[in-house]
């Protein structure tokens, strides 16, 4: 069966138990596994596909935490190593009254920096599997070589490359350094996620038309874009599938968009390719789109992300 790897950083969100307020006002905090990468493998496995996390944490709780939680959900641990040199990356996260976010990681480093070469199972990657990386892996350490070996590896395998910038600039030493890296990376790329504020960043237009006609140029093959409320819309050279937000109470955004990419993800691996018709375009956004709405109707990533029968209940009821 083919498999999904999701590749980057695995960490220990810590949620607010009380919206509306800074994070120096908080009085509390609940701890959600989380990791853009690792939230996506949860949602591909979720939701009916196979699923393999790659990635290193610390040899402390929050690390066997991680590892216990991505097993639970289904996701193949078999790559996930540890280090006594880091710990864990730790993120603590604020919400406004409508869910939106704001962060401080604790990572100089984290365990995630420090995944290597070494640790990418390169002999297991065959044709008809999926890549799955984001940016946060990119940054100047070892994890930015073990990504350049697994994408190099998993080209020449047959596989199809998915990139999610995720922009995460408080991470970054320069923002630059963050929009270089997203930019070398990209012509990697079989399909990319992008959400609309993330846009004028990378490609220097808030157009989506020209933001799919540049990844176009660089060989990408689908472009994804996230709008939030806004709903999303899925690029192909051939067509443009667009869906409305779903209107759900909205607890906490955290997830959202790795839920949405892993619900495509899941699909296309049983496509095995990028070569869709409009009508498997149509099925597979209106499945993401109510996945990533569902995740936002509960607290942290992992653990708000629906399964196929939560999906095929909402629709149930909701007629559509």
């Amino acid at each position: 069966m083919p498999v999904v790897y999701c590749i980057g950083e695995a960490l220990i969100d810590f949620v607010p138990t009380t919206k509306g307020l800074s994070l120096e006002d908080v009085p509390s905090f609940v701890r959600a596994p989380g990791g853009a990468p690792a939230n996506a493998a949860v949602a591909v496995s979720k939701l009916g596909g196979s699923s393999a996390f790659i990635g290193k944490v610390g040899q402390d709780a929050f690390g066997r935490l991680l590892k216990n939680t991505l097993s639970h959900h289904g996701v193949i641990t078999d790559y996930m190593s540890t280090t006594t040199e880091a710990n864990t990356t730790l993120a603590f996260v604020s919400l406004t009254a409508d869910g939106d976010r704001d962060f401080i990681f604790y990572r100089k480093p984290g365990a995630d920096m420090l995944l290597n070469h070494e640790d990418i199972p390169v002999k297991e990657f065959k044709k008809g599997d999926i890549l799955h990386f984001c940016s946060l892996g990119l940054v100047d350490a070892p994890t930015k070589k073990a990504h350049k070996a697994a994408i190099e590896t998993m080209k020449k395998a047959g596989g199809i490359i998915s990139f999610d910038p995720n922009v995460r600039l408080d991470l970054w030493a320069e923002k630059q350094q963050c929009k270089q890296a997203i930019l070398e990376y990209l012509p990697y790329a079989d399909l990319v996620k992008v959400s609309l504020d993330e846009m004028p960043f990378i490609f220097d237009t808030e157009d989506e038309k020209e933001v799919a006609e540049k990844c176009f140029n660089l060989g990408i093959k689908a472009v994804i874009v996230t709008r939030g409320a806004l709903g999303s819309a899925f690029y192909t050279q051939d067509y443009i599938k667009e869906v409305a937000s779903i209107d759900v109470k909205v607890e906490d955004t955290t997830g959202a968009g790795d839920a949405y990419t892993g619900a495509v993800l899941s699909q296309i691996i049983k496509v095995g390719s990028l070569t869709l018709s409009q009508e498997q375009v149509d099925e597979i956004v209106d499945l993401a789109n109510i996945a990533g709405s569902l995740t936002t109707t509960k607290k942290g990533g992992m653990e708000s992300i629906p399964t196929l029968n939560e999906i095929y209940g909402f629709k149930k009821t909701n007629n559509c």
